[in-house]
């Protein structure tokens, strides 16, 4: 069996101190997160504003409406329904879709980007959990070797005993066949 350089647990002292490091940092973590209230109560204005406006302008209800408001505006115009109101090319159709686009755009990425730094702490939080079970795997691995070592030593000692038993057995027949006279 295969040791780690100059340590008998088989661990090197930095996955020791990794091992201790996260195990203290997962119980720090538990007992802030019972004195914090939950994440969507902590955001701002500005991110619960973002986060609405995202989900909006990202569903297909919000598509369907603002495709309608298209048609009925272009066909308004077209038929003359509002004469002169907007007249072809729409000038007035692409300043409200420009405006709509200079705006949303920058919240749906507010939105976005603070979504990128929940799933990268998620991701760091899943390496640490990760690392932490490999070292904990390689922890239980140690034992059962140990085990298997201990237990070895024990059926050696027991084949030993049961070999020197059998000895002393065979020697004691031979001496009380030679006594008795057979050959």
């Amino acid at each position: 069996m295969e040791e780690k350089a100059g340590n008998p647990g088989g661990m090197e002292p930095a996955e020791h101190d990794l091992l201790a490091d996260l195990r203290r940092a997962r119980h720090s973590l538990r007992l802030r997160a019972m004195n914090e209230p939950p994440a969507a109560a902590r955001l701002t204005t500005g991110q619960r504003i973002a986060d609405a406006v995202a989900t909006v302008m990202g569903s297909w209800s919000f598509i369907i409406v603002q495709s309608t408001i298209l048609i009925v505006w272009i066909t308004a115009n077209l038929v003359g329904a509002i004469s002169g109101w907007d007249p072809y090319p729409f000038i007035l159709l692409n300043l409200a879709l420009s405006f709509q686009a200079a705006y949303a755009a920058p919240v749906i990425m507010m939105s976005q980007n603070r979504q990128q730094d929940i799933d990268r702490k998620a991701a760091k939080k899943d390496y640490r959990i990760n690392v932490k079970a490999e070292l904990e795997i390689e922890l239980l691995h140690e034992k059962i070797d140990q085990l298997r070592e201990w237990e070895f030593l024990k059926l050696t000692e027991a084949v030993m005993v049961l070999t020197e038993l059998q000895q002393q057995s065979a020697s004691h027949a031979c001496e009380s066949d030679s006594k008795v006279g057979r050959p």
